[in-house]
């Protein structure tokens, strides 16, 4: 019974990876192609895990939490909260945003935690997408697409501007008690917070164009010889990316002359987004075009929505059901599908505003 708990369980996290390892398999077979990795491919990978590391770093060593702390404390807990959601997203990616802050949020004094949590998903999601290394989808648009990071601002910041205005206006509304908690206000910085900081800054370099690609590989270095703690980071996820990126090569033989025009490149990555979520619908779609503006719209719109739009998503909706403070689940998921929906055709229709 515990053997097939464990199952169940590994399916249930790692449902993703396992489809996607499957779904290689079956493609390859059926097209009769072996994939081929190109150096572009495995240069993401690289600075994905070595991102990964310099942020698990962070967060180990205490300098996140202390931060993010910080901003709790004081008057307009929903606009700082939702605020610094934004923008920690830009820098050390939407998922470990979201890591920081919702734990947090869930530990004040204030009957409005649910509505707090969608918008800081929402929030993460949007302010993610301004950076080229705000999410996995951007790292890999912008190191795939070689591109500069000035034209890659300019190309989502219509997107990302206009959320941070609905995420402020929003916050307004939502009305929170600020009580002093315990749980986090010893935090204890070591000078090894600091040495990360340095790290991801190096990572930072490198994903600019700054700094040669070999040396983010000081990030890995460090860590096996100082700190394998920051090791335990999510393979899962990176293995998730490899195993798509042969399932894309394998999909493009499929179904390529299916797809033209910049039109159908962002409806059909964003409504992809709602089922395979962003991140898969980024590597399969940049196989089919050039047009990468309509792609980082598309798989930044695709992950409002539905829980599987991004893992993002997942992350927030989990770290919300599991707490123990919590209750009612059916009515937060109806909260988040709702919330999400209105952001994700809002989005849609904001695209053709700009573009059309």
């Amino acid at each position: 019974m515990n053997v097939q708990n464990v199952l169940i369980e590994f399916i249930l996290r790692q449902w993703l990876l396992i489809i996607s390892v499957v779904s290689l398999l079956v493609t390859s077979v059926y097209t009769s192609n072996i994939p081929d990795y190109s150096s572009n491919e495995l240069e993401v990978l690289f600075l994905l895990l070595a991102l990964f590391v310099a942020v698990n770093g962070l967060q180990h060593h205490g300098l996140i939490l202390k931060i993010s702390r910080s901003i709790e404390q004081g008057s307009l807990i929903s606009l700082k909260l939702i605020l610094a959601s934004y923008f920690l997203s830009m820098v050390i990616t939407n998922d470990i945003a979201l890591m920081v802050i919702v734990p947090l949020t869930l530990t004040l004094n204030t009957t409005r935690k649910d509505l707090l949590v969608i918008f800081e998903a929402l929030a993460v999601n949007a302010g993610s997408a301004l950076s080229p290394f705000g999410n996995p989808q951007n790292l890999f648009i912008y190191w795939y697409y070689d591109l500069q990071p000035l034209e890659f601002i300019a190309a989502i910041a219509p997107f990302a501007i206009f959320f941070l205005v609905i995420l402020i206006i929003a916050s307004w509304f939502i009305k929170t008690s600020y009580k002093s908690v315990t749980e986090y206000s010893n935090i204890k910085l070591n000078q090894s917070a600091y040495i990360y900081v340095f790290l991801l800054f190096i990572v930072l370099l490198v994903v600019l164009h700054i700094l040669p690609i070999i040396s983010a590989l000081i990030v890995i270095i460090y860590a096996l010889i100082f700190d394998r703690k920051t090791l335990r980071i999510d393979y899962a996820l990176l293995f998730t990316f490899f195993f798509f990126f042969g399932l894309a090569e394998n999909l493009k033989l499929l179904f390529e002359s299916q797809i033209q025009g910049s039109e159908h490149v962002f409806l059909f990555s964003a409504l992809s987004s709602q089922l395979m979520s962003n991140v898969p619908a980024t590597l399969l779609f940049a196989n089919f075009t050039e047009n990468w503006k309509a792609l980082l719209w598309g798989t930044n719109a695709g992950g409002f929505g539905s829980l599987f739009g991004s893992f993002a998503n997942l992350i927030a909706y989990k770290l919300y059901i599991d707490h123990k403070t919590t209750n009612n689940p059916m009515a937060f998921t109806t909260k988040f599908l709702i919330s999400g929906y209105m952001a994700f055709f809002m989005s849609i229709g904001l695209y053709y505003a700009v573009h059309y």
